[in-house]
């Protein structure tokens, strides 16, 4: 299983070839990349031209990209933007969160990647059915132009009534979206109905994953292990899933320089062992 790490934990400066380098170093495969402009200006062709070569060089699979979810997000100011909401009622700033998304489809005409994650909403919201409708109207084009790049758009469980796991299931179930997909974020089901619960609501659908940890009260996006997330569980619910999903650790930057590359490396290697316990036993012909 390809370790994945989502770039989000650079988020406040700059993706660079010298981050590639170092994150290839540590024996990772793949990354996510947020899309920040501050980060990785993804409107500006001739710099997702060098990221193409970059991630040549250093042999990094481009797993995913994460849709925009704030506007002019000034470099090491965190979520300080305007709100970029497909499910905003107001059409004309929904349709301007619309054509944000499409640029980070864009991306795929230079970098082939299969999944966009989005964000269904923005911060916290309860269960509106004028945003549900607002949502469907978004996603019935995007789903369309990200089909036509080879990408399939992934809605991530957030916090909030409105973008719970059942809500997404609702969703795509009312809508008929049937190319929609899911992506199971763990700290954020810990915040509201749990593991378990959640990742019940998602197994059938969901394609990728945002793996971090915290203790119950914030979004911290910690380490695994780093939290109260009782790992066993995840690990349990992740080797059941309808078909193996990748570990992608989408951590917040907790300090200067840290978590360093070395514990990321050693927390895959502690995912992947509890992982390959999980994992059903196969019966022989003996059996």
């Amino acid at each position: 299983m390809p370790r994945i790490l989502s770039t989000y934990v650079y988020v406040d400066q700059p993706l660079t070839h010298d981050i590639l380098a170092a994150i290839s170093r540590a024996g990772i495969q793949g990354i996510e990349i947020f899309c920040s402009l501050g980060h990785f200006n993804y409107r500006t062709p001739r710099i997702v031209r060098d990221m193409a070569d970059w991630l040549t060089d250093h042999r990094l699979h481009l797993h995913a990209v994460h849709a925009p979810t704030e506007r002019d997000m000034a470099p090491g100011r965190r979520e300080s933007g305007v709100p970029i909401s497909i499910c905003d009622s107001e059409r004309v700033r929904r349709l301007d969160a619309v054509d944000e998304v499409k640029r980070a489809l864009e991306v795929a005409e230079y970098i082939p990647f299969r999944y966009l994650i989005q964000h269904l909403g923005h911060g916290r919201q309860s269960m509106d059915a004028r945003k549900f409708d607002a949502a469907f109207s978004s996603l019935e084009h995007l789903v369309v132009f990200a089909k036509q790049r080879g990408v399939v758009i992934a809605l991530e469980n957030t916090p909030g009534e409105l973008t719970s796991p059942s809500s997404l299931r609702q969703f795509i179930h009312e809508t008929r979206l049937q190319d929609l997909r899911l992506c199971f974020d763990t700290g954020h089901a810990h915040l509201e109905d749990g593991i378990e619960a959640s990742f019940e609501m998602m197994r059938e659908r969901a394609v990728s994953t945002h793996i971090h940890d915290n203790h119950g009260e914030r979004d911290e996006h910690l380490l695994p292990y780093e939290g109260t997330i009782d790992w066993d569980v995840v690990l349990q619910a992740l080797a059941g899933a309808a078909q193996p999903l990748p570990i992608v650790l989408e951590l917040k930057e907790q300090g200067a320089g840290t978590p360093a590359l070395d514990r990321i490396a050693d927390v895959f290697d502690k995912l992947e062992k509890g992982l390959a316990k999980q994992a059903p036993k196969r019966t022989t012909a003996s059996d």
